[in-house]
């Protein structure tokens, strides 16, 4: 992968809700730099420029991470503890987007350090509303450390 900028990481296993994601930010022309890795593992590897991604530069940090939590090989909540436990990685927002409404989650997410917890509308329509918020305001409005 070249070294360009990447404006939001979106950690997805399932491909409709990746899809979906995808096409409401899009849709608002608020991300014409996406970047989908599938599981847990792939994003550790994407973030520290390791394994198949080791020719990125680490420097070239999303703006936003979108994170699932239920995913194959490390799930959410371990991604999230390594991201924010690393000098290198602690600073980069990190938005939960999942179908997990457990409160177990939401506070082990939180005590790592999560900047927001969304839960995936189910209907279609408020999941295209809810990503697209989520994309103003991360990508638009947050302002985030240099």
């Amino acid at each position: 992968m070249e070294n360009t900028e990447v404006e939001v990481l979106l950690v997805e296993d399932n491909p409709s809700d990746a899809e979906l994601t995808m096409r409401a930010l899009k849709k608002n022309n608020m991300a014409n730099k996406i970047y989908h890795v599938k599981d847990g593992a792939e994003a550790l590897d994407f973030l520290f420029a390791q394994g198949n991604y080791s020719s990125r530069k680490i420097e070239n940090a999303p703006k936003v991470i979108l994170l699932d939590l239920k995913m194959p090989k490390i799930n959410g909540i371990e991604v999230l503890r390594v991201l924010k436990a690393d000098v290198r990685t602690k600073k980069i927002p990190v938005v939960v987007l999942t179908s997990s409404k457990e409160d177990p989650d939401i506070k082990e997410c939180y005590s790592l350090g999560v900047n927001s917890y969304v839960v995936k509308p189910v209907n279609f329509d408020d999941f295209l509303k809810a990503v697209s918020d989520l994309g103003l305001y991360w990508l638009l409005i947050n302002q985030a450390p240099k």
